[in-house]
């Protein structure tokens, strides 16, 4: 069975997370995305998501693997849970402190699609279960 277009995009999209490939990953996105952090602020445009992604790459290397992509009829929505194994490189804000800590989490992602770019991101995942892998 042919990838839809959506299902397609957000196979790249998570390609590129893997690669760390920040301009990659951006020229996915529609300028006004609105990225909904799982357990904090919702945060609005590609600048935003940069200066996200940037932390996210000084804090934690990190992979997806195990990715089910689901896609609605008419490719305006899509889902993704995957499977994501990191290891904690620095310090991020308040959390504790890093030392290397490896960890394996599920994470489910929501999407909203429009003109063939990634406009909404929710994630969500476990941060209790972070927080005990990492302490």
């Amino acid at each position: 069975m042919n990838a839809t277009p959506a299902e397609t995009l957000l196979r790249v999209y998570y390609d590129r997370f893997n690669a760390r490939d920040v301009e990659g990953f951006l020229q996915l996105l529609s300028d006004d995305v609105l990225h909904e952090i799982s357990q904090g602020p919702a945060e609005r445009g590609k600048e935003a998501f940069r200066a996200f992604l940037e932390r996210m790459n000084r804090c934690y290397r990190e992979r997806v693997y195990d990715l089910a992509v689901m896609v609605s009829a008419d490719g305006r929505r899509a889902a993704a849970e995957f499977m994501l194994e990191g290891e904690y490189l620095q310090t991020d804000g308040s959390l504790p402190p890093a030392r290397g800590q490896r960890y394996t989490l599920r994470v489910g992602a929501f999407f909203e699609i429009r003109g063939g770019k990634i406009a909404r991101v929710s994630n969500h995942y476990n941060l209790h279960d972070w927080l005990r892998q990492v302490a």
